[in-house]
């Protein structure tokens, strides 16, 4: 395992959810939040991103205006409507200051206009990490399974369930995502980053890790194969 993915197992990492529909500038930011060590959904429209937002906690959203279905500006409102004080940051071809003010007054906490340098975007998302933090599930529940993501500590019922810091990962991450379908694509990358070798079965492996230790002797189960598709994490 390399030095950041080292790093990367050993930390909380920063949740981030991408809302950007231009695949081309979705996968050069996400690369390089990746690489930084944040860990990255990217949601290509304006439903889709609510719909993200309502399944897991996120520390920050990056917000394209020009989007599908609904606007940035429409989801960010959203957002701020439901009680959700997550950080937002927006980006935009648009320079107007119109378009700025439209975007601060629907509830975003700053703007960025394309073209920006990468730098300038990781300088201002540490700005808005700094602020004082929102408030987001400490404890995950999924029918008698529940995860305590401060103490990284998991239990089945009454019992504490002992994991290695890859399956905590693996865990957190399933249950942040609790009902939704995850490929093995999506789990790779989130959980193992860098160090994902794409034609290994790492998944699969990790996967029949966690049962044993958390569904084989438990009612009901709870992580879920897709057939095809990968899996999911419900009751």
């Amino acid at each position: 395992m390399n030095y950041i993915a080292q790093l990367a197992a050993s930390q909380n990492l920063m949740r981030v959810l991408l809302v950007e529909d231009e695949e081309r500038i979705a996968g050069f930011i996400r690369k390089g939040l990746t690489e930084e060590l944040y860990m990255v959904d990217v949601a290509r429209d304006g439903g889709e991103a609510l719909d993200f937002a309502a399944s897991a906690g996120y520390d920050l959203y990056i917000l394209d205006v020009r989007l599908p279905v609904r606007d940035g500006f429409a989801v960010c409102r959203a957002l701020r409507q439901r009680g959700d004080k997550t950080p937002v940051l927006m980006l935009t071809a648009r320079d107007a200051v119109a378009d700025r003010v439209q975007g601060l007054d629907a509830g975003a906490d700053d703007y960025l206009v394309k073209p920006f340098a990468f730098q300038e975007l990781l300088a201002r998302l540490r700005a808005l990490a700094r602020r004082p933090p929102h408030i987001t599930d400490q404890i995950l529940v999924v029918a008698n399974l529940t995860l305590d993501t401060q103490r990284h500590q998991a239990q089945r019922g009454q019992q504490l369930i002992e994991l290695s810091a890859r399956e905590y990962r693996l865990l957190e991450f399933l249950m942040r995502h609790r009902g939704r379908v995850l490929t093995r694509t999506q789990i790779a990358e989130q959980v193992w980053g860098l160090d994902f070798d794409a034609q290994s079965n790492v998944v699969d492996v990790y996967i029949r890790y966690l049962r044993r230790k958390i569904d084989d002797d438990f009612e009901p189960q709870v992580i879920q194969t897709v057939r095809g598709v990968g899996y999911k994490l419900e009751a």
